[in-house]
């Protein structure tokens, strides 16, 4: 079994009245990549920086390898840190930047440049070693940073927003280079950032706060397709919200009837008390649009009547690969749907103003209790 090697144990840092991590419990195992992810503000730099040591708890114990290091000053903990300007010495060259922390922990000359050069080859950067950082472009300084971080085998890597800096092509670039490196090195990876879908692509599990408090953790396709609550759901990824009351509750099925989508019918029992108001959550990928006859379509897997929704196309917005459409439905209110563009016409298929009806299967929603 994978053994805990970070441990938070009802952590809380306050800065005076204010509360930016409220008693978090959380438990990080060996060889995982890690993701701490929210909004500005929601606590997670704050939980990055005690495990760093730049910050002590308030209340609480940070563990590392069984040990409470909550206390513990930075350069004494087995754990190395790439910083979201990567902080790299512009005066240095590559090579002396990469070798930096050897130096000032007394490691011989000769050792220093051959672990520094095999920290190089490691990133892709073999050869670079005798140029400027400013001779080097964004992505190129990632990996320097990163290099400098693994030159000393930490037992935990810290990497605090790490492709913010990036343009969008060189940080999907990135984000495969970063998995591939920590299945190589086989370091505990632990990543802050704000950003959904970096978390998804890159961690193996994900811890979701807001406020200072953890919402959820769990791995990217449980977070996306079972979150716990109407936040997690709208912070990750894109969601449509239908409030309504749960009028039946099975075994096998579940009715929830709502004012503006009509009944939702799902395929599995809630375990909820009839009559308790409840919210929707369909994911627009997971919504189908049709050609508005005077027939609604069928779903194979609800009852006739169930699941679907007649509306008018407000927006729509091309991105190449899919469609987003808006669809204005009963009340007002805008449901939002992605069409993949499978053929290099089917971008015409809809357009402003057209009527459709919409329809998703029983298996689709994941119904929230708050």
């Amino acid at each position: 079994m994978t053994k805990p090697i970070i441990q938070f144990e009802n952590v809380s840092k306050r800065f005076g009245k204010v509360s930016a991590v409220d008693n978090v419990s959380l438990t990080i195992n060996e060889g995982e990549f890690f993701s701490l992810l929210g909004p500005s503000g929601c606590g997670k730099t704050t939980l990055l920086r005690m495990l760093a040591g730049f910050e002590m708890p308030t209340e609480g114990r940070v563990m590392i390898d069984g040990k409470d290091m909550s206390t513990t000053a930075p350069n004494l903990r087995p754990v190395n840190m790439v910083f979201q300007s990567y902080a790299v010495f512009p005066h240095m060259t590559v090579l002396d930047n990469v070798a930096y922390g050897l130096k000032m922990d007394g490691v011989p000359g000769d050792e220093r440049r051959r672990r520094a050069e095999e920290a190089l080859e490691l990133v892709k950067l073999g050869g670079f070693g005798p140029r400027k950082p400013d001779q080097m472009s964004g992505g190129q300084r990632q990996r320097v940073a990163l290099a400098r971080a693994l030159v000393k085998k930490p037992r935990v890597l810290l990497l605090d927003e790490p492709l913010s800096a990036l343009d969008a092509k060189l940080r999907d670039q990135m984000r495969t280079e970063l998995t591939t490196l920590q299945e190589k090195v086989g370091i505990t990876f632990i990543m802050v950032t704000h950003d959904q879908d970096e978390a998804l692509a890159m961690a193996t599990r994900c811890a979701v706060m807001n406020r200072g408090l953890l919402q959820q953790v769990a791995s990217p396709s449980d977070l996306y397709e079972f979150p716990n609550s109407r936040f997690v759901a709208d912070f990750i990824g894109s969601v449509n919200m239908f409030e309504g009351t749960l009028d039946v509750d099975e075994p096998d099925h579940a009715i929830i009837n709502t004012k503006d989508v009509g009944p939702i019918y799902l395929d599995h029992g809630v375990t909820g008390a009839t009559g308790t108001t409840v919210w929707a959550a369909v994911r627009p990928e997971k919504i189908e649009m049709h050609k508005r006859t005077d027939k609604p379509p069928k779903v194979e897997d609800a009852p006739e009547g169930y699941n679907v929704i007649a509306g008018v196309v407000k927006h729509l917005v091309y991105l190449g690969s899919e469609t987003i459409f808006e669809v204005e439905i009963n009340g007002g209110s805008l449901v939002k749907v992605v069409r993949p563009n499978l053929t290099r016409w089917d971008q015409e298929d809809f357009t402003w103003d057209e009527k459709v009806w919409l329809s998703f299967h029983a298996c689709s929603p994941a119904v929230l209790l708050s």
